[in-house]
Protein backbone atom coordinates (compact mmCIF):
# COMPACT_ATOMS: atom_id res chain seq x y z
CA UNK A 1 0.00 0.00 0.00
CA UNK A 2 1.29 3.52 -0.77
CA UNK A 3 1.39 6.28 1.75
CA UNK A 4 0.89 9.80 0.25
CA UNK A 5 2.47 12.46 2.41
CA UNK A 6 0.74 15.68 2.03
CA UNK A 7 3.02 18.78 1.97
CA UNK A 8 1.69 22.34 3.87
CA UNK A 9 2.46 25.71 2.04
CA UNK A 10 5.53 25.74 5.03
CA UNK A 11 6.71 22.05 4.93
CA UNK A 12 9.10 23.45 1.51
CA UNK A 13 11.82 23.88 1.25
CA UNK A 14 12.71 21.20 3.73
CA UNK A 15 13.70 21.73 7.43
CA UNK A 16 17.49 20.89 7.38
CA UNK A 17 20.09 20.63 10.70
CA UNK A 18 23.25 22.71 10.59
CA UNK A 19 26.23 21.11 11.83
CA UNK A 20 28.82 23.36 13.46
CA UNK A 21 31.62 20.86 12.63
CA UNK A 22 31.63 21.46 8.92
CA UNK A 23 33.07 25.17 9.17
CA UNK A 24 32.24 27.24 5.84
CA UNK A 25 30.65 24.29 4.11
CA UNK A 26 28.26 23.40 6.69
CA UNK A 27 25.30 25.34 5.23
CA UNK A 28 25.90 24.39 1.45
CA UNK A 29 26.19 20.42 2.95
CA UNK A 30 22.74 20.75 5.03
CA UNK A 31 21.51 21.97 1.67
CA UNK A 32 22.42 19.21 -0.20
CA UNK A 33 21.95 16.70 2.13
CA UNK A 34 18.32 17.72 1.50
CA UNK A 35 18.33 17.59 -2.23
CA UNK A 36 18.35 21.63 -3.12
CA UNK A 37 21.59 22.20 -4.95
CA UNK A 38 23.60 23.29 -6.20
CA UNK A 39 23.81 26.56 -4.00
CA UNK A 40 24.90 29.27 -5.06
CA UNK A 41 26.34 32.36 -2.89
CA UNK A 42 25.51 35.78 -3.75
CA UNK A 43 27.67 39.02 -2.61
CA UNK A 44 28.43 42.84 -2.71
CA UNK A 45 31.52 44.95 -2.82
CA UNK A 46 31.18 48.93 -3.04
CA UNK A 47 27.82 49.41 -1.15
CA UNK A 48 29.67 51.90 1.37
CA UNK A 49 31.76 53.72 -1.10
CA UNK A 50 30.53 57.55 -2.30
CA UNK A 51 32.18 56.97 -5.71
CA UNK A 52 32.29 53.77 -8.15
CA UNK A 53 30.13 51.36 -9.14
CA UNK A 54 28.35 48.42 -6.63
CA UNK A 55 29.45 45.28 -8.29
CA UNK A 56 27.80 42.14 -7.39
CA UNK A 57 28.87 38.85 -7.87
CA UNK A 58 27.33 34.90 -7.27
CA UNK A 59 29.10 31.52 -7.03
CA UNK A 60 28.76 27.84 -7.33
CA UNK A 61 31.25 25.65 -6.04
CA UNK A 62 31.91 22.12 -6.81
CA UNK A 63 33.05 19.48 -4.47
CA UNK A 64 36.10 19.66 -5.71
CA UNK A 65 36.77 23.74 -4.17
CA UNK A 66 36.30 22.18 -1.31
CA UNK A 67 40.34 21.31 -0.66
CA UNK A 68 41.68 24.02 -3.46
CA UNK A 69 39.71 26.75 -1.80
CA UNK A 70 40.97 26.30 1.61
CA UNK A 71 41.80 29.28 1.91
CA UNK A 72 38.48 31.00 1.38
CA UNK A 73 37.25 33.38 3.75
CA UNK A 74 35.35 36.59 4.25
CA UNK A 75 37.02 39.08 1.93
CA UNK A 76 37.52 42.02 4.14
CA UNK A 77 39.42 39.73 6.29
CA UNK A 78 41.77 39.06 3.55
CA UNK A 79 44.56 41.25 2.16
CA UNK A 80 44.41 42.68 -1.22
CA UNK A 81 47.44 40.15 -2.77
CA UNK A 82 45.47 37.24 -1.08
CA UNK A 83 42.23 38.58 -2.77
CA UNK A 84 44.13 38.53 -6.01
CA UNK A 85 45.56 35.22 -5.75
CA UNK A 86 42.62 33.71 -4.84
CA UNK A 87 40.39 35.49 -7.47
CA UNK A 88 42.07 33.13 -10.00
CA UNK A 89 41.33 30.10 -8.20
CA UNK A 90 37.73 30.46 -7.12
CA UNK A 91 37.07 31.27 -11.07
CA UNK A 92 39.24 28.07 -11.59
CA UNK A 93 37.36 26.19 -9.49
CA UNK A 94 33.88 27.27 -9.04
CA UNK A 95 30.58 25.28 -11.38
CA UNK A 96 29.44 28.65 -12.15
CA UNK A 97 30.00 31.72 -11.46
CA UNK A 98 28.54 35.82 -12.49
CA UNK A 99 30.04 39.49 -11.80
CA UNK A 100 27.19 42.06 -12.00
CA UNK A 101 28.50 46.03 -12.10
CA UNK A 102 26.18 48.60 -11.03
CA UNK A 103 27.66 51.96 -11.96
CA UNK A 104 27.37 55.32 -9.67
CA UNK A 105 24.10 56.94 -12.16
CA UNK A 106 22.50 53.85 -11.55
CA UNK A 107 22.54 53.73 -7.86
CA UNK A 108 21.72 57.14 -8.01
CA UNK A 109 18.81 57.03 -10.11
CA UNK A 110 16.92 54.14 -7.95
CA UNK A 111 18.81 54.07 -4.66
CA UNK A 112 21.77 51.70 -3.14
CA UNK A 113 19.11 49.02 -1.53
CA UNK A 114 17.01 49.19 -4.90
CA UNK A 115 20.46 48.69 -6.78
CA UNK A 116 22.15 45.96 -4.40
CA UNK A 117 18.63 44.08 -4.55
CA UNK A 118 18.82 44.11 -8.04
CA UNK A 119 22.45 43.13 -8.29
CA UNK A 120 21.99 40.38 -6.38
CA UNK A 121 18.85 39.45 -8.99
CA UNK A 122 21.23 39.99 -12.23
CA UNK A 123 24.00 37.88 -10.92
CA UNK A 124 21.74 34.62 -9.92
CA UNK A 125 20.18 35.27 -13.14
CA UNK A 126 23.69 35.25 -14.84
CA UNK A 127 24.73 32.32 -13.76
CA UNK A 128 25.58 29.46 -16.43
CA UNK A 129 24.15 26.92 -13.75
CA UNK A 130 20.81 27.21 -12.35
CA UNK A 131 20.92 26.32 -8.61
CA UNK A 132 18.87 25.08 -6.36
CA UNK A 133 18.94 27.06 -3.78
CA UNK A 134 20.53 30.55 -3.11
CA UNK A 135 22.50 32.32 -0.01
CA UNK A 136 22.54 35.90 -0.17
CA UNK A 137 24.77 37.62 2.23
CA UNK A 138 22.84 39.84 4.97
CA UNK A 139 19.62 40.78 2.48
CA UNK A 140 16.67 39.22 1.28
CA UNK A 141 16.44 39.03 -2.31
CA UNK A 142 12.79 38.99 -3.70
CA UNK A 143 11.97 37.72 -6.94
CA UNK A 144 14.36 34.94 -7.43
CA UNK A 145 13.79 31.52 -9.21
CA UNK A 146 14.54 29.40 -6.65
CA UNK A 147 14.42 29.24 -2.69
CA UNK A 148 16.99 31.42 -0.60
CA UNK A 149 17.94 32.48 2.95
CA UNK A 150 19.87 35.47 3.92
CA UNK A 151 22.43 35.01 6.09
CA UNK A 152 24.02 37.72 8.41
CA UNK A 153 27.85 37.60 8.14
CA UNK A 154 27.72 34.83 5.03
CA UNK A 155 30.53 35.81 3.69
CA UNK A 156 32.25 35.03 7.04
CA UNK A 157 29.68 31.76 6.84
CA UNK A 158 28.85 30.15 3.79
CA UNK A 159 32.05 29.24 1.60
CA UNK A 160 30.27 29.97 -1.74
CA UNK A 161 28.95 33.88 -0.49
CA UNK A 162 32.53 33.90 0.89
CA UNK A 163 34.00 32.88 -2.97
CA UNK A 164 31.06 35.47 -4.22
CA UNK A 165 32.54 38.07 -2.14
CA UNK A 166 36.33 37.33 -3.36
CA UNK A 167 35.23 37.87 -6.91
CA UNK A 168 33.29 41.33 -6.16
CA UNK A 169 35.83 42.52 -4.55
CA UNK A 170 38.60 41.93 -6.52
CA UNK A 171 36.63 43.17 -9.41
CA UNK A 172 35.43 46.30 -8.09
CA UNK A 173 39.07 47.41 -6.79
CA UNK A 174 40.52 46.30 -10.19
CA UNK A 175 37.85 48.77 -11.89
CA UNK A 176 38.71 51.50 -8.86
CA UNK A 177 42.47 51.35 -10.22
CA UNK A 178 41.56 51.94 -13.81
CA UNK A 179 39.61 54.55 -12.60
CA UNK A 180 42.67 56.48 -10.91
CA UNK A 181 44.48 56.80 -14.25
CA UNK A 182 41.22 58.16 -15.21
CA UNK A 183 40.77 60.78 -12.98
CA UNK A 184 44.45 61.46 -10.83
CA UNK A 185 44.24 63.33 -7.85
CA UNK A 186 41.43 61.50 -5.78
CA UNK A 187 43.57 58.74 -4.66
CA UNK A 188 41.02 56.00 -5.88
CA UNK A 189 43.35 53.02 -5.95
CA UNK A 190 44.38 53.59 -2.39
CA UNK A 191 40.57 54.20 -0.85
CA UNK A 192 38.76 52.64 -3.84
CA UNK A 193 36.13 55.35 -3.17
CA UNK A 194 35.22 55.44 0.47
CA UNK A 195 35.09 58.43 2.85
CA UNK A 196 38.40 58.66 3.97
CA UNK A 197 40.13 61.77 5.12
CA UNK A 198 42.33 61.47 2.36
CA UNK A 199 39.05 60.86 -0.22
CA UNK A 200 36.59 63.93 1.91
CA UNK A 201 40.10 66.21 1.24
CA UNK A 202 40.09 65.30 -2.69
CA UNK A 203 36.44 66.05 -2.88
CA UNK A 204 37.27 69.38 -1.28
CA UNK A 205 39.74 70.13 -3.33
CA UNK A 206 38.75 69.06 -6.47
CA UNK A 207 34.92 68.61 -6.29
CA UNK A 208 33.03 65.47 -7.63
CA UNK A 209 33.94 63.91 -10.88
CA UNK A 210 31.30 61.58 -13.01
CA UNK A 211 32.18 58.66 -10.82
CA UNK A 212 31.33 59.74 -7.53
CA UNK A 213 27.25 59.23 -6.07
CA UNK A 214 25.64 62.28 -5.87
CA UNK A 215 22.88 61.23 -3.95
CA UNK A 216 25.56 60.62 -1.42
CA UNK A 217 25.17 63.97 1.38
CA UNK A 218 28.62 64.42 1.35
CA UNK A 219 29.35 64.51 -2.72
CA UNK A 220 25.76 66.28 -2.85
CA UNK A 221 26.61 69.20 -0.66
CA UNK A 222 29.97 69.98 -2.38
CA UNK A 223 27.41 70.31 -5.43
CA UNK A 224 24.66 72.38 -4.74
CA UNK A 225 26.96 74.34 -1.16
CA UNK A 226 24.96 77.14 0.10
CA UNK A 227 21.56 75.47 -1.21
CA UNK A 228 21.43 73.42 1.98
CA UNK A 229 19.27 70.83 -0.20
CA UNK A 230 20.40 67.58 1.20
CA UNK A 231 16.86 66.58 2.35
CA UNK A 232 15.76 63.10 1.31
CA UNK A 233 19.03 62.44 0.23
CA UNK A 234 20.51 59.01 0.93
CA UNK A 235 23.56 59.30 3.23
CA UNK A 236 25.96 56.55 4.15
CA UNK A 237 26.82 55.01 7.09
CA UNK A 238 30.26 54.30 8.45
CA UNK A 239 32.80 53.42 6.45
CA UNK A 240 32.09 49.96 4.89
CA UNK A 241 34.64 47.72 3.34
CA UNK A 242 32.77 45.20 1.65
Amino acid sequence: MTTLVRLSRTSWPPRTVIRRAGGLRTMESALLRSGLGPVAGVDEAGRGACAGPLVVAACILGDRARTALEAIDDSKKLTEPTREALFPQVIRWATAYSIVTVPAEEIDRIGIHVANIEGMRRAVAGLSVDPGYVLTDGFRVPGLPVPSLPVIGGDATAACIAAASVLAKVHRDRIMRRLDVERPGYGFAVHKGYNTTAHTDALARLGPCDHHRRSWANVACLENAGAGDTAGRVRPTAVDAG
